[in-house]
């Protein structure tokens, strides 16, 4: 309960003094602290259930959606000016993912405002009633469109995305020795390491993973982000003084089915199991690269369509953010590590609109920064001591580097010949004094497979064919 009133009090729902009265009150007679919230006035019913639920709760009158009227009425008029002038409560109720009583209790608060009109009824039954805008009603779509084009899922309020993002933290989840083992069954690592990872994963916090290129830390950090197998709720989009910020990213985040149980009701909103503005996904995996950039870390406004996407941190609330080649982007590491510093520490981020208003959004992710360049190279002891976790990978032993190969050739249909895997080991490491990378038997099996489909003939690993691939495969220092 107290981190409840902890998130009550750091969204503005209630005060200090608040939560104090209600306490005393909870303590004089008894009850739940929540009850007594209510019973004060401090906040709603409907605001308490949401608080409470880790599913979002079906918001069946307009004032529960947390939106003004304007707000959402606007966006019943640009829909329908968006599709000639018209429109009836069922379609509506599914462009604007509200239920269908929202949309009609809407739509009798703009018909008293002259701002639609019923253009065709059958009956009384008012979800067979087809509405067209008034000539008010087109002129003030065209207003709001000139501020903001944006079209779509109604947004849910700011409040209501930190509550739920809180609700679902990623530090909630627990991984022990045989999830992480199995997450990471396809590669061949030692156990010193995974004794190392496995505690930082399931701290929910920072990794930096760094070592020499090529020996799978991309992919580690990949594995592990898409092994977690639990769901979270995701809003198509936020809404912040007004503004919409666009956050539901197909690219990122993959909706998973709920099985309803069927019912004889024709109400498509009573048959909702969450708010249909939410939608539920895996936990979300963002990776990026070197074509990262300071202003991706920032709310991205368009000038046309003037309304936001979502920063690439963001998208990745509740999941995992895979930063990769650490230190190659345009930005000095320095600028990119200071940028998350507070984010880190605090596990909150601050975003401004173009209007100036600044507004906190949860840093709730696990972190990966992943590099093949020297940590010295990057930045200072101080910078790095912010990043809670720091792990070295290292080139692989010769046993492991033949694990690797066998498991390659498995997967790509080649018959492993150990004479031939002698041969490339003792002519192309111990004899070279190459060090042993993980990706260096796969990149040579394809090797081997791209020459064979020249030449036309069934792959297969042999000395000759080594010799061929390596050729192709190494770089030769004059």
């Amino acid at each position: 309960m107290a981190a409840i009133g902890e998130i009550l009090i750091r969204e503005g729902i209630i005060t200090m003094p608040q939560l104090q009265e209600a306490l005393k009150y909870q303590k004089a007679n008894g009850g739940r602290l929540g009850d007594a919230l209510v019973t004060l006035g401090y906040i709603t019913a409907f605001e308490l259930k949401q608080f409470f639920n880790v599913v979002p709760v079906v918001p069946l009158k307009a004032e529960q959606t947390g939106l003004s009227n304007s707000i959402l009425i606007e966006l019943i008029l640009k829909q329908a000016h968006s599709e000639g002038g018209t429109y009836s409560l069922g379609p509506m109720s599914q462009s604007l993912h509200l239920t269908i009583s929202v949309v009609d209790e809407l739509t009798q608060i703009a018909k008293n405002e002259g701002l639609v009109s019923i253009r065709s009824a059958a009956g009384f039954n008012r979800s067979l009633q087809i509405f067209e805008l008034t000539n008010i009603g087109r002129q003030r779509a065209e207003e709001a469109l000139k501020q903001s084009r944006y079209i779509g899922p109604a947004p849910v309020p700011l409040k209501s995305y930190n509550v739920m993002s809180a609700h679902q933290t990623v530090r909630q989840l627990e991984f022990d020795w045989e999830w992480i083992r199995r997450a990471l069954s396809h590669l061949v690592l030692n156990d010193q390491f995974l004794s190392q990872l496995g505690p930082a994963f399931n701290s929910g916090s920072s990794i930096f993973l760094y070592g020499p290129p090529g020996l799978g830390k991309s992919s580690i950090a990949d594995a592990l982000a898409r092994a977690i197998e639990s769901h979270i709720y995701i809003p198509y989009a936020v809404e912040v003084d007004g503004q919409v910020i666009r956050l539901f990213d197909p690219s990122v985040h993959v909706p998973v089915e709920i099985v309803q149980e069927e019912t004889q009701l024709n109400d498509i909103t009573l048959k909702a199991s969450h708010d249909p503005r939410w939608i539920f996904c895996r936990r979300p995996v963002v990776v990026v690269g070197g074509e990262l950039t300071l202003s991706a870390l920032d709310l991205d406004f368009d000038p046309v369509t003037k309304f936001y996407e979502a920063p690439v941190h963001m998208k990745a609330t509740n999941g995992v953010f895979v930063l990769d080649d650490f230190g190659r982007q345009t930005v000095q590491p320095r600028q990119l590590l200071n940028r998350w510093i507070v984010p880190m520490e605090r596990s909150i981020d601050f975003l401004s609109l173009h209007t100036g208003r600044k507004f906190s959004i949860p840093f709730d992710q696990i972190t990966f920064f992943c590099t093949n360049l020297k940590p010295s190279e990057l930045v200072d002891d101080a910078l790095l001591r912010r990043i809670r976790h720091k792990i070295r990978l290292e080139y692989q032993t010769e046993p492991e580097y033949l694990e690797t190969l066998q498991r390659v050739c498995k997967h790509a249909g080649v018959a492993y010949d150990h004479t031939a895997a002698m041969h490339l080991v003792e002519t192309y490491y111990r004899q070279a004094s190459r060090s042993m990378v993980g990706c260096h038997p796969r990149d040579i099996i394809e090797q081997i497979i791209d020459r064979a489909r020249f030449l036309k003939v069934k792959p297969e690993m042999s000395p000759v064919t080594i010799d061929a691939a390596t050729a192709n495969y190494f770089v030769k220092h004059e």
